[in-house]
């Protein structure tokens, strides 16, 4: 299979075409081998139009929801991220393209541990991949100018937000009764705002980032 050939299509017919023009985040993905971060026996399926499940709990969004999602965070050149389940790395390796540092968290430690492998394998330098609950984030890292939640969440992501710097912002995308929409939330001193700010596909709930179970009588 010709994955530069499929890269490339994957771009001018996922991304593009869906109000994503930042010239940056197209080429990042055009550069970075998403074959790379799926198991080989699902590398010949990383350029189609659909979510990839590579591990349990774990997918790899479609290119058009995560670049819709890596738009609405705008992250820059001088911005330290907390990416939050990294996964297999494929989020990690396009946000470090983007910005200063990336800290990642997964608490599955075999996917850490390639995650950190498969961004070795690209030649980023400015990416680090740690084992921990992404729930609480990385305190010690922070204070973060983006944090990046590369799935769906059902409840607003407390710990991670009070990480966020004053003017900073969190990118994810928020399930509400079956609906999924890309949410970006900002931080005002003590103030959170959240916005909705695309219709999304994913209904893949990332494990530690449900609602809490409502008991019925």
């Amino acid at each position: 299979m010709d994955f530069t050939t499929a890269r490339r299509q994957m771009v001018d017919a996922q991304v593009r075409p869906n109000d994503v023009t930042d010239l940056r985040l197209q080429q990042a993905m055009e550069n970075t081998p998403r074959e790379v971060f799926l198991p080989p026996e699902l590398r010949d399926q990383a350029y189609i139009e659909r979510e990839i499940e590579y591990a349990p709990g774990r997918r790899l969004l479609t290119a058009r929801d995560f670049a819709k999602l890596a738009t609405i965070a705008e992250p820059t050149s001088s911005d330290i991220i907390l990416n939050a389940v990294c996964g297999s790395g494929y989020s990690t390796a396009i946000l470090a393209q983007l910005s200063e540092m990336v800290v990642s968290i997964e608490h599955d430690e075999d996917l850490a541990a390639a995650a950190q492998e498969n961004l070795n394998r690209t030649g980023l330098a400015n990416a680090a991949v740690i084992t921990g609950d992404p729930t609480k984030g990385a305190k010690d890292q922070g204070p973060f100018d983006l944090i990046f939640v590369g799935g769906a969440i059902e409840q607003h992501p407390e710990e991670l937000l009070e990480q966020l710097k004053d003017g900073g912002r969190l990118a994810a995308i928020l399930l509400k009764d079956g609906v999924s929409k890309g949410a970006l939330y900002t931080r005002n001193g003590d103030a959170f705002a959240c916005v909705e700010k695309f219709d999304a596909t994913t209904k893949t709930v990332l494990a530690g980032f449900e609602a809490p179970k409502r008991f019925v009588f």
